[in-house]
């Protein structure tokens, strides 16, 4: 079993805070997710989440004008500098502020940051090799208060910077005589926005109160002018001139010219100024003022994009209503309400067709084409946490279940969800696939068991108790037909019937909360852990009776079998891990994984972490896909991965690196330790949004109705893909998949010093290719096998699968459904993957347990090629059938219709005024 499980991906949540990036050419979003960033390919509708994170939460991010790079800024100051063609981290940097916003000027020379009241000029990476990466070149003051806003001029002479104090600053880039800095007042609010007019120094300036000035400079960009240096620099500048004019002069006498460009050289200076250095400074006046908030309904202005090539100005409100307006006439092209939440950031792409618009507050994402008024995108995480989450059978699709209620379905190639289901009214505590992969049942606090169909879409069925209870667990038998549900409160067991609908049983006994259900995947047996300090195993083919009951040392908190069903296996709230042999009722075996949590101390602890992992345990447990090891997670940052023959950790996942979220750090900083306690028990920015409020004793996931929360950091269900290529953890943090790159891994098979890679090319061109394959698969390179594959010819693919060992075929096997992701030779492969099917089939049965992985994962490859080329089939036979009917109607002539008589010129045959209304019908 390998262990090279990487971070692969980030679903379930799609937004959280600061500004979105469209990339140069328009066809991609970047996204700030916490401390990661996605980038979402609307083209080929793909998301991903670039495999680097920063220590907090972003809050602003600046790509370089050819989207190469990109500066990632987080809530303390500290950046990152990305590189977005290898996506790794070049540079780290930390100014130590929070920075409110940040720039690159179009040519790619400077960028601007704005932190606190200043604005600080530096040299942009890439352009020169240095050292040090960010290199400042000046430093702006002027505003009193903190600065908002940037917007370069698109020569990059100029910058305006918008601050709180209600002004908005002009600067030069370069020292220019007529232009050092210019205030613009006229504002009764904080500026949001500033924006200047394309080719021009004319400004457009939005305030937090609805209120637009347009303002008109007396100067053309072209006019402005350098300024001289002074002291040493223009000495140093002298002394160059003059040895170059001693240079010119020299060349001059050998060539016999008559020395006029030295002495032209000479002129320039401040002794006969020219006409442009004497104007006066730049001056801007107020051409016009306009308010947003004209029918009464006021609201805070939040955000705002301008695009200068269309001079389409778009505005977002705190209600969630955006309006599109054509300046500088403030003409009203469109308003619309697309959510009832502030938003938070909107970007326009490079060509102005498409609009993104973030929505903090339900970590919402919307990417809206205004001229055809339609979605391009539009996405949603769950509004509270993670609950809960299943793998289809496979492995294409992930459900999840969230606080909110809501039931989600992912796509794990593409990363977008494509369907929700809002029936239930409280949390989903569960949520599990039927063995078909077409049915989803799910559990909720609300008191209801809901099934939902993936052919319609639908909830089809909804189970309830004779009386009203909160159901904690959901668990569907391999078969489909029989659905269980454990409650917290009745401490009760309610079995239900898939096709009719009907309550089957009631299975008591346990005396308390029942944490988990989990069906044998072999045989029709029950499980179920409670709090009461026992799991009981209940046979379903014998009136429901209890077959065994197990007795753990402390409260059972989660349960699961093998995938081959015979072995179960029990978390504890001691946090040990028991494995059971359930037919004989024996214990196999424990694993003590109270110091592998490593739990981090909160901010408002009064106990050290060391402390306070006394009281954690693991919360939910999976077993891997070929059932030798054991995921287990809760509390904590970290994943655990087990052994279990040998009982040892293996290794440890760090799910996340965010210190924004609460418990992530062992110690706590002293700085913020006082004689009176921590200084986060101190509300010092009532008002604000960040921030940490004091949560009642014994509550977990803090209070959602204060102003200020501070999420802890957990793992709330952790689930093995069936393919054994990646697992999928819902934390805090939203929905993370691990993958296996086995690119990194060299893992030889049988390697012997006869085995290169310039031998098995010799078997190829000798034609013997059984002897190449196999060479190939103990050198276990991937290009190689496929260089190896493709060059089988195809009559000869029977020949060679049948020749193959059967320790090779499973390798065989494991090869093409990883091929099926990337490569196009569709037909050659499913040649290859029919024959190895139907000449070792009957083997392979005898040890389906353990091939199982590599044929779900082998199906997952086909399925989703089967499904994409399905649809351009149905698309192109409904195209074809179109065109057909539209040449029938329009009474194309045949060879056959020669006897039809011509119509007279501007005439019809009779009937085909029926069939041009049929043609407009259709159109």
């Amino acid at each position: 079993m390998k262990f090279a499980y990487k971070f692969s991906n980030l679903l379930g949540t799609v937004y959280h805070r600061g500004n979105l990036n469209f990339t140069p050419d328009g066809n991609s979003l970047i996204s700030p997710v916490g401390n990661r960033v996605t980038v979402f390919d609307l083209k080929n509708n793909k998301s991903e989440t670039l495999p680097l994170a920063a220590k907090r939460n972003i809050t602003c991010v600046a790509l370089s004008p050819d989207g190469s790079l990109a500066i990632v800024i987080d809530e303390e100051g500290d950046a990152l500098l990305i590189s977005l063609v290898c996506k790794a981290v070049l540079h780290k940097y930390h100014w130590n502020r929070p920075v409110q916003s940040i720039s690159f000027s179009p040519d790619s020379s400077k960028f601007v940051i704005t932190k606190e009241n200043v604005a600080e000029m530096y040299h942009a990476p890439g352009n020169k090799r240095e050292f040090n990466a960010f290199t400042r070149d000046t430093t702006y003051f002027g505003p009193y208060d903190e600065t908002t806003c940037i917007d370069w001029t698109e020569d990059s002479k100029c910058f305006a910077v918008g601050s709180k104090d209600m002004s908005t600053w002009v600067f030069g880039a370069k020292r220019w005589t007529n232009l050092i800095y210019y205030s613009l007042g006229g504002h009764k609010d904080a500026i949001v926005a500033c924006f200047f007019e394309a080719d021009s120094l004319n400004l457009y300036t939005l305030s937090q109160d609805g209120a637009l000035c347009v303002w008109h400079c007396d100067t053309r960009p072209e006019d402005l002018e350098l300024k001289p240096p002074k002291g040493w620099q223009a000495q140093l500048l002298q002394r160059k001139k003059q040895q170059q004019q001693q240079q010119e002069e020299e060349e001059g006498e050998k060539e016999e010219d008559d020395g006029e460009e030295g002495g032209g050289a000479k002129i320039q200076g401040k002794a006969n100024p020219s006409e442009k250095e004497m104007k006066g400074k730049v001056k801007y006046r107020r051409a016009a003022k306009y308010f947003f908030n004209k029918e009464g309904d006021f609201n805070n202005l939040t955000s705002a994009a301008y695009h200068k090539k269309t001079h389409l100005l778009v505005t977002g409100f705190a209600s969630g209503i955006f309006h599109l307006h054509e300046l500088p006439e403030f003409n009203l092209i469109h308003s619309l309400s697309i959510s009832d939440q502030r938003i938070a950031s909107i970007s326009v792409n490079s060509s102005g067709d498409w609009i993104a618009f973030g929505c903090s507050g339900l970590g919402q994402l919307l990417v809206w084409e205004w001229q055809s008024e339609s979605y391009v995108l539009k996405q949603q995480g769950h509004f509270n946490n993670m609950t809960s989450l299943a793998y289809s059978p496979d492995g294409q699709y992930v459900v999840t279940g969230g606080e909110d209620g809501k039931v989600k379905i992912w796509n794990t190639s593409s990363g977008f969800c494509f369907v929700t289901f809002t029936e239930h009214t409280s949390g989903v505590t569960a949520v599990t696939f039927t063995s078909s992969g077409f049915v989803i049942v799910s559990s909720s606090l609300d008191g209801t068991v809901r099934a939902f169909d993936l052919h319609r879409y639908r909830n089809f069925r909804t189970f309830t108790s004779p009386r009203p209870a909160q159901f904690s667990c959901v668990a569907v038998d391999s078969s489909g037909e029989i659905v269980a549900a454990g409650s917290q409160d009745s401490f009760e067991i309610f079995l239900w019937s898939m096709q009719t609908g009907r309550l089957l049983d009631v299975l008591s006994g346990h005396e308390g909360p029942i944490s988990g259900l989990c069906f044998n995947p072999m045989k029709c047996v029950l499980a179920s852990a409670s709090w009461d300090k026992t799991v009981r195993l209940w046979d379903m083919l014998d009136s429901w009776r209890t077959r065994e009951t197990l007795t753990v040392a402390s409260d059972a908190l989660a349960v699961t079998f093998r995938p081959d069903g015979l072995e179960l296996a029990v978390a504890t709230l001691n946090a040990q891990i028991t494995f059971w042999d359930h037919e004989n009722a024996v214990q196999s075996g424990s694993i003590e994984g109270r110091h592998d949590l490593k739990v981090g101390r909160k901010e408002l602890d009064k106990i050290t972490a060391k402390h306070s992992a006394k009281g954690k345990s693991f919360t939910t447990l999976c077993y891997s896909a070929d059932g030798q090891s054991i995921l287990a997670g809760g509390l904590s940052k970290f994943v655990c991965f087990y052994n279990i023959k040998e009982q040892i950790l293996m290794k440890k996942f760090e799910i996340s690196c965010n210190l924004s979220l609460d418990a992530m750090e062992e110690y706590l900083d002293r700085r913020k330790m006082t004689e009176f306690g921590s200084l986060a028990l101190i509300d010092q920015d009532a008002g604000v949004e960040d921030g940490v409020a004091v949560p009642l004793p014994g509550v977990k996931r803090g209070d959602m109705s204060s102003r200020h929360f501070k999420p802890e950091i957990r793992v709330t269900c952790l689930h093995f893909s069936p393919t054994g290529r990646c697992w999928a953890a819902t934390s805090t943090e939203g929905l993370l998949i691990f993958s296996l790159d086995s690119g990194l891994v060299f893992d030889p098979f049988l390697l012997d010093f006869d085995i290169t890679p310039r031998n098995v090319r010799i078997a190829v061109r000798q034609k013997e290719f059984t002897k190449a394959i196999l060479m190939a698969f103990r050198l276990n390179e991937q290009k190689l096998i496929q260089e190896v594959m493709e060059a089988v010819p195809r009559n000869e693919i029977e020949v060679v699968c049948s020749s193959l060992p059967d320790l090779y075929v499973d390798k065989v096997l494991e090869f093409l459904a990883s091929a099926f992701e990337v490569s196009h030779h569709l037909e050659f492969y499913l040649t290859w993957s029919e024959r190895i099917l139907m000449l070792h089939g009957p083997k392979l049965k005898t040890r389906a347990g353990k091939l199982l992985p590599t044929v779900q994962f082998l199906q997952k490859s086909i399925q989703r090629h089967f499904d994409d080329i399905s649809k351009l089939c149905d698309w192109n036979r409904y195209n074809i059938k179109y065109a057909l009917a539209v040449s029938q109607q329009r009474g194309v002539k045949r060879p056959n219709d020669e006897e039809l008589e011509a119509p007279e010129p501007g005439g019809l045959r009779p009937g085909d005024e029926d069939a041009e209304e049929e043609e407009e019908m259709c159109m």
